[in-house]
């Protein structure tokens, strides 16, 4: 990541062009995958952008699985308790390069429990759209225990297993634009 590739500056989340997205796995034998409707995320890059910083607000009562009945059960007090927690917060705490791409490091807080994160960043560069907006891209990726953001529901299937698994992967695609000062 260079300062060419990158131009220093606050940078704004394009919601529209960005995604949230989640999967774990199901009855043992598949996952479901959803997503969440709302979220909001800065991005603030100084000259060295080895020391850019991230915040991250997720709305929980956003979350959308295509299936109505599921959703309303996730909100419930039995996963998210959105009532009591209604968002989810990410903010960066390092970056560091890997390989090619980066490690973005961060406290992800989640039902009130705030747990130390590593996603795997890629940087899929940036460019001035027709409209003079100056945009970057990114993919993150990474993998938590839901037990371990107070998301505890235990529902044992019959003949072993369980109807939701502990570990939920989270993808997420960014797209930013470079506020005018």
């Amino acid at each position: 990541m260079s300062q060419q590739q990158l131009p220093a500056g606050t940078w704004s989340i394009d919601a529209a062009h960005s995604e949230v997205g989640f999967s774990v796995r199901h009855m043992m034998v598949s996952k479901v995958r959803g997503r969440f409707e709302k979220f909001d995320a800065t991005l603030t890059v100084p000259e060295d952008p080895f020391q850019s910083s991230v915040t991250a607000t997720i709305d929980a009562g956003s979350i959308n699985t295509n299936q109505a009945q599921r959703d309303e059960h996730i909100r419930s007090a039995d996963f998210f308790d959105v009532a009591n927690h209604p968002e989810f917060t990410f903010v960066s705490t390092g970056l560091r390069q890997k390989d090619e791409d980066f490690v973005l490091v961060g406290d992800l807080t989640i039902k009130g429990n705030t747990r130390p994160v590593e996603l795997a960043l890629e940087f899929n560069g940036s460019t001035v759209d027709p409209y003079g907006l100056t945009r970057a891209g990114f993919h993150a990726e990474t993998e938590i225990s839901r037990k371990e953001f107070g998301v505890d529901i235990h529902m044992p299937m019959e003949g072993g297993g369980v109807v939701v698994g502990d570990r939920v992967r989270i993808e997420i695609d960014a797209e930013f634009t470079l506020q005018q000062s």
